[in-house]
């Protein structure tokens, strides 16, 4: 699993960092706020952010986070205890607040309970799944090795399945916010589309795409 931290307090950071690498995660840590949000396109499967960080604080951050993506788990990790602070956490997207100071203990559950992928195994169908670590489409008892461009566009409609996924969303997501062009797009949907049974993937007109499934 790969974390973004972001917490300015260098000795809770290291410590923070520590031990979740203990627990075998893949950690991205930063001090800063600008240094965090140049980096939330990567890929993550969980981000723990302070709020008052330098340059940018983590509500910015949390905002920018959910307009690329909508189910990636965000906690909170905050000394305020101001009921506006916390309130705009929540009505920002944050899944759990935790004020500081707190026990690492404490964190580690929240984040067993809300981000944690026990497998890299990314199941689509009964007999169908995206193996992420390999970069690998198992479809059938049948393996097809991914580019990277496809494995992360798998891992973005899987990732939202049976929901659109704009035309936006793939080029800051595969493409890390570099301008692309449309027929760029259309070029590897229809690559994917021969790796997977076509069913799977649905145009929508002007907007982008649905993956269907079960």
């Amino acid at each position: 699993m790969k974390i973004l931290l972001l917490e300015d307090n260098i000795k809770l950071n290291t410590t923070i960092n520590k031990r979740l690498q203990m627990k075998g995660y893949q950690i991205d840590s930063f001090t800063d706020g600008q240094d965090a949000l140049d980096a939330i396109e990567n890929n993550y499967t969980c981000f723990l952010l302070d709020i008052n960080v330098p340059n940018v604080d983590g509500i910015k951050i949390l905002q920018r986070i959910r307009e690329y993506y909508h189910k990636v788990p965000v906690i909170i990790i905050s000394a305020s205890v101001e009921l506006d602070i916390i309130k705009k956490s929540y009505d920002f997207g944050c899944n759990d607040y935790i004020k500081k100071p707190f026990f690492i203990d404490e964190l580690e559950i929240k984040i067993e309970q809300l981000c944690d992928i026990k497998t890299n195994l990314i199941q689509f169908d009964e007999n169908s799944y995206l193996d992420y670590q390999s970069s690998t489409i198992i479809m059938d008892n049948k393996e097809v090795r991914l580019t990277k461009k496809e494995r992360l566009l798998m891992n973005l409609l899987i990732s939202n399945k049976n929901k659109i996924v704009t035309y936006q969303e793939i080029e800051n997501s595969v493409w890390e916010g570099d301008y692309v062009t449309s027929e760029s797009i259309r070029s590897l949907i229809r690559r994917v589309r021969k790796i997977v049974d076509n069913k799977y993937i649905e145009t929508i007109i002007d907007t982008g795409y649905i993956f269907k499934s079960n």
